[in-house]
């Protein structure tokens, strides 16, 4: 499976847009901006979902899933293990009431 971040990072990695990425995918923009627009895990159907991971693995990115290591070697990055996404937007603190800010 692949996440909404390493969608994201995918595409900034590459340096390409929205449309490009539908290009290469043969996906529609609207479908591309859903995915990305997931909270985490994208959902979609399993055809849409295969065509995208096809198209980025040919572009030259390899998705690493939790707890895997990268066989290709090369540069990526990773979320550290128990990252909330949450604590840099902001949204954790209105659960917690925390308050809490990163430097």
């Amino acid at each position: 499976m692949i996440t909404a971040p390493q969608l994201r990072a995918a595409r900034a990695l590459l340096g390409i847009d929205q449309r490009r990425l539908a290009e290469l995918s043969g996906l529609s923009v609207p479908t591309i901006q859903r995915m990305e627009a997931s909270e985490w895990m994208i959902r979609g159907n399993v055809d849409s979902l295969m065509k995208l991971i096809a198209a980025l693995e040919a572009a030259g990115i390899e998705l690493i899933g939790e707890g895997a290591t990268s066989q290709a070697g090369g540069r990526g990055v990773r979320l550290k293990v128990g990252f909330n996404p949450a604590r840099i937007s902001g949204a954790d603190d209105a659960e917690t009431g925390s308050g809490e800010s990163l430097p």
